[in-house]
């Protein structure tokens, strides 16, 4: 008998003499066996073949850089960059990545207001990473080196240095040196969540390398203090991005003249969960109208919206829905508002803050709105991005702090502030993107009609909610009637109470 027909006979045989609760229970123990076996085999090479690699980077297209606006620097001192795989993780949770190792000893302050020059896309290159372990990460935090820092790695030239052991710091468009105040998240962390990284989580493959951009939105971010000082409320933004992108670039002309509209504001807008068209970057026009946003998330498509003050002539706003990256809108036309009484309007309200009968300290956010009837008749709520003149600067961010400035009829023991917001006097001309080209619609007549928002965030964080509910918005005027902005004027909004700011 050859060993083919004994191994043969013995299986027979040994199956024969297993009761079938014996030969399951068998079965069993050689399954697990092979699985043991195999994970054994590739320990090793888990990890070396689980591991990514990533390069972070840092943009800011400022819209309140001297000298349209009102500021020559904003410097930060950068001293770490994380990343986390879970959406849920907190300051404490173990698991974040270190993906720039090399601020850890070596801080980088960096002027967030330096604009590139050449059109190039970054302010500065982070650091990067060459073992950063594969999976999709959901949170991104930025670590600040805060002012009065104990001894230890600081970066290699300190702007601020004139304020004293100061790391981050504002200079005006006089040249005034101002300390930058920092909350306590700047050391634990300035969170990214998912939602404010653009095209979803940060997917890391193993054996690849990803470029990650961090987009720090500094004209939104800077809170004015009384003392003169500012305070830091970040607005931040990050994506995976592709070196190779060219991002969303173009001129802005007058529809008539086709003359460049130098300062004109550009924003890049994507609808948030309700879907409202949110700002996620925004830039100021050059002297020849040009703009540029780069680098930008791989795939994402956004809506882009303009509109300027040019010394006496204002602009209603012009937006061009669906825009995907890698395009140029060049020839963007906005239109000059015309008739006897010309300029921006202007919509000034106050914010009020109390828990129970007791002032309550807050940040608020103001936006303005407007609706925008899209092709084939839906409608979409756009954000506006707010303009100035020479007598008047847009104050959308504000901190409710005193009872010092509240207006009769607030509520009893309320801290107030008072906003004032820029916007055309006009109804938005709307343009549908497709095929590489736009097709505009004429702005609508009737009453320029708005919408103003204020969002309540708790003082030196970055942006958690306070009051409840802690957003509010309202669509009238101070005597209860539609919200109407005319040419030249000011409209005052009404009240805007927020309870329950504990």
């Amino acid at each position: 008998m050859n060993s083919s027909s004994m191994n043969s006979s013995s299986k027979s045989t040994l199956k024969a003499n297993l009761s079938p609760t014996a030969l399951i229970f068998l079965i069993l123990v050689i399954a697990d066996f092979l699985v043991m076996a195999s994970c054994s085999k590739n320990s090793t090479t888990s990890v070396s073949s689980g591991m990514g690699s990533a390069n972070v980077s840092i943009s800011d297209p400022p819209s309140c850089a001297a000298p349209s606006g009102n500021f020559n620097h904003v410097y930060v001192t950068i001293r770490s960059v994380q990343a986390h795989l879970s959406s849920s993780a907190s300051d404490a949770s173990p698991g974040w990545q270190e993906l720039a190792s090399q601020l850890t000893s070596q801080p980088m302050q960096v002027d967030l207001l330096n604009l590139p020059a050449n059109g190039a896309c970054l302010l500065a290159q982070l650091g990067s990473t060459s073992s950063l372990p594969a999976g999709d990460y959901q949170q991104i935090r930025l670590l600040l080196l805060a002012n009065a820092a104990p001894s230890g790695p600081a970066p290699a030239t300190n702007a601020c240095v004139s304020l004293g052991q100061v790391f981050n710091c504002v200079v005006d468009k006089n040249n005034k040196f101002s300390v930058l105040q920092l909350s306590s998240q700047a050391n634990t962390g300035l969170k990214i969540p998912p939602g404010q990284i653009v095209g979803g989580p940060i997917h890391v493959a193993a054996g690849q390398s990803v470029d990650i951009n961090l987009d720090f939105n500094t004209c939104a971010s800077l809170v004015p203090l009384p003392n003169g000082d500012y305070r830091l409320r970040p607005t931040l933004t990050a994506g995976q991005v592709s070196a190779n992108s060219s991002g969303i670039s173009g001129q802005v002309i007058d529809s008539v003249t086709l003359q460049p509209v130098p300062g004109a504001t550009v924003a890049l807008e994507q609808a948030d969960s309700g879907g409202i068209d949110r700002i996620t970057r925004q830039a100021t026009a050059d002297a020849n109208g040009r703009f540029n946003f780069c680098p930008l998330p791989a795939g994402a498509m956004f809506d882009v919206v303009v509109d300027a003050v040019n010394g006496s002539v204002a602009y209603n706003a012009t937006v061009v829905v669906n825009v995907p990256g890698g395009t140029s809108l060049n020839g963007l036309r906005l239109v000059a508002e015309t008739g006897q009484t010309t300029g921006p309007g202007v919509l000034q309200g106050f914010v009020t803050a109390v828990n129970g009968t007791t002032g309550a300290s807050i940040d608020a956010n103001i936006s303005a709105f407007q609706i925008i009837t899209l092709p084939g008749g839906s409608m979409r709520q756009i954000t506006i991005p707010l303009e100035h003149t020479a007598s008047q600067t847009s104050t959308a961010l504000v901190a409710v702090s005193s009872s010092a400035s509240c207006p009769g009829g607030s509520p009893t023991g309320a801290f107030c502030a008072q906003y004032t917001l820029v916007v055309p006097a006009s109804n938005p001309s709307v343009g549908s993107f497709s095929a590489g080209s736009v097709t505009f619609t004429v702005p609508p007549g009737g009453d320029v009609l708005y919408s103003v928002e204020a969002q309540a965030t708790v003082p030196m964080t970055s942006n958690t909610p306070i009051c409840s509910p802690p957003t509010q918005t309202t669509n009238l005027d101070g005597s209860v009637q539609p919200l109407k902005v005319t040419p030249g004027a000011a409209t005052t909004v009404k009240r805007l109470d927020f309870t329950g700011c504990t």
